[in-house]
């Protein structure tokens, strides 16, 4: 079995049991939310996916990591993931999930970077703009990235929209042939 296959089988499970306990959005919103972190951290990737670790360490890990930042659902479903030897995947994972769930909703997914955490009120007004931009019903998912110093990145399927600070001073610097 083709790996891009195995992704949507593990993401089409979860979808269907997330969505059969009535908790599809918030076991999207978190495992999106973990799977960043899990990107971002080598070491944990690297100690999740080592053959050589029993697995009762790895769902130690994910517990101490996790402790009441997420819904206990979810944390069973990232152990479920990673006994199954998937643990590299599970970015990959639960973007289909996030993908998946949208769709189900008629909707795309957009990732957006922002270096603070928006209120319900900028993120609505996000989507907003982001629907008229892409002829599309978006819902935002938000990850807190420090290194965008100010403003935001908003990724919709192939489309990027650069609004970070660091984006606007590139654009200066390009017009100013710097």
């Amino acid at each position: 079995m083709a790996k891009q296959d195995q992704i949507d089988g593990y993401a089409a499970a979860i979808f269907e049991f997330a969505r059969a306990e009535g908790q599809l959005e918030t076991i999207g919103d978190e495992l999106f939310q973990i799977a960043r972190t899990f990107e971002s951290s080598s070491e944990l990737r690297d100690s999740l996916s080592d053959p050589r670790l029993p697995l009762e360490i790895k769902q130690g890990i994910i517990s101490d990591l996790l402790d009441t930042r997420a819904s206990v659902l979810t944390v069973n479903l990232i152990n479920f993931v990673v006994g199954a030897g998937k643990a590299r995947e599970f970015p990959a994972i639960a973007d289909r999930l996030v993908q998946r769930a949208s769709e189900a909703r008629d909707a795309a997914v957009a990732e957006v970077r922002s270096a603070v955490e928006l209120d319900s009120a900028t993120v609505a007004k996000l989507e907003a703009k982001l629907s008229e931009a892409t002829g599309k019903r978006v819902e935002a998912k938000v990850v807190i990235d420090p290194e965008i110093l100010g403003g935001i990145i908003a990724r919709v399927g192939d489309l990027v929209i650069d609004g970070s600070v660091q984006g606007r001073l590139q654009d200066l610097r390009d017009e100013l042939g710097a």
